[in-house]
């Protein structure tokens, strides 16, 4: 096989267990993985769209893949991903990931669910998908299925020990505000922002209670650290304020909360058409007192909505997928954030993540170099 000496998607998954029998294989998995990979890149969505880019751009995939038996038919891709195994697609993706993955110092690592709302059979609950999203680099670093039965709270822990966060400072919403959620992110050598709400009903409380008592006299006796940004735009003003203080020393159960430093809230006044809205949220971490760095982490936590989620929804339809066998689901979740990490790695920040897709349609080198993380 000749193979592009920067395709490191090859390289990552060509020891990818192949789950078919020996007399199945008249497909390299490698070769149905690269077309599936190239198809969701340039705008395609199911098996058939599949099968039928790889006949037009037969010559091309030629040049790098085997194509021992010409390209597989709609049903051969459909058999490989509900027969794939999720984890082991899982490792090949985490080992990829890292390579890409540049060295930020404390780059922040969002953890948050989304629901797969129509994947699903009668009487069944709704599926989530519980994502980590590296809000610098762009790019998803692992997803984990939540477990039937289950929730989010049991399989951030899960996420979080498979992925390499030394350094990073994770922000988990309110959901995730957990005491062994905190455990694991200070175990993994990392920092946590966690966000307060009815789950954690006594400490958010008692937060909202001392920062309001500290308030009194402007944060004087509490060494409170602020900061204070402005933003205008599409027909509306921003101003956010933070504020971030050392946990008290008497806080009822600190020591349940590994790694406990400082304590904070956040609040957004926002004006559009003349009305005004004030939200406050309240927070705590394992940062010492460093306001700038805390209000990153906290506006870097919707990276994750706006830069993955939303993404996924209004550019791949991800929340109309009606797959319901549950090996496929999660890889073909897989696909669309594998995907949509490559896209946001291509260094041309002029084009929007719709217009790189539309590119690699139009341009086999410009699909090479998503592929590849290099102009060509």
């Amino acid at each position: 096989m000749q193979k592009h000496p920067k395709l490191s998607l090859i390289e990552h998954f060509k020891n990818l267990p192949d789950p078919r029998v020996d007399r199945t294989k008249d497909h390299d998995l490698i070769d149905v993985l690269v077309i599936a990979v190239c198809t969701l890149l340039c705008a395609g969505e199911t098996f058939n769209d599949m099968e039928d880019f790889g006949k037009a751009k037969y010559d091309w995939f030629k040049t790098f893949l085997n194509l021992r038996s010409g390209i597989p038919s709609h049903d051969t891709f459909n058999r490989v991903f509900a027969a794939l195994d999720p984890q082991e697609f899982l490792d090949c993706f985490l080992r990829w990931t890292q390579t890409l993955r540049e060295a930020i110092p404390q780059e922040i690592v969002a953890l948050d669910g989304k629901a797969l709302r129509r994947a699903l059979n009668q009487d069944q609950s709704i599926k989530y998908i519980v994502s980590a999203w590296a809000e610098t680099n762009g790019l998803v670093l692992g997803q984990l299925k939540v477990a039937d039965k289950s929730n989010e709270i049991t399989a951030v822990p899960q996420l979080l020990r498979v992925l390499e966060l030394g350094g990073c400072i994770v922000t988990v919403d309110a959901m995730g505000c957990q005491k062994n959620i905190a455990k694991e992110v200070v175990e993994s050598d990392a920092d946590y922002v966690l966000a307060l709400k009815g789950n954690q009903e006594t400490l958010h409380q008692t937060v909202i209670d001392y920062i309001d008592e500290q308030s009194k006299n402007d944060f004087a006796k509490c060494k409170a650290r602020r900061h204070l940004t402005e933003e205008k735009g599409h027909g509306r003003e921003e101003i956010r304020s933070y504020v971030q203080m050392p946990v008290p020393e008497d806080l009822k159960n600190l020591e349940l909360w590994k790694g406990l430093k400082s304590i904070g809230m956040a609040t957004l006044v926002c004006v559009r058409d003349g009305k005004e809205t004030i939200e406050t949220r309240y927070y705590i971490s394992s940062l010492g007192v460093r306001v700038k760095q805390f209000a990153r982490a906290i506006r870097s936590h919707w990276g994750i909505e706006n830069g993955c989620h939303w993404s996924l929804d209004m550019i791949y339809r991800d929340d109309e997928s009606r797959i319901r066998e549950p090996n496929m689901r999660e890889n073909f979740a897989w696909l669309n954030r594998f995907t949509l990490s490559l896209l946001k790695q291509h260094p041309d920040k002029k084009q929007s993540t719709v217009m790189k897709r539309r590119s690699c349609g139009w341009s086999e080198n410009f699909l090479l170099e998503v592929l590849t993380g290099a102009a060509i």
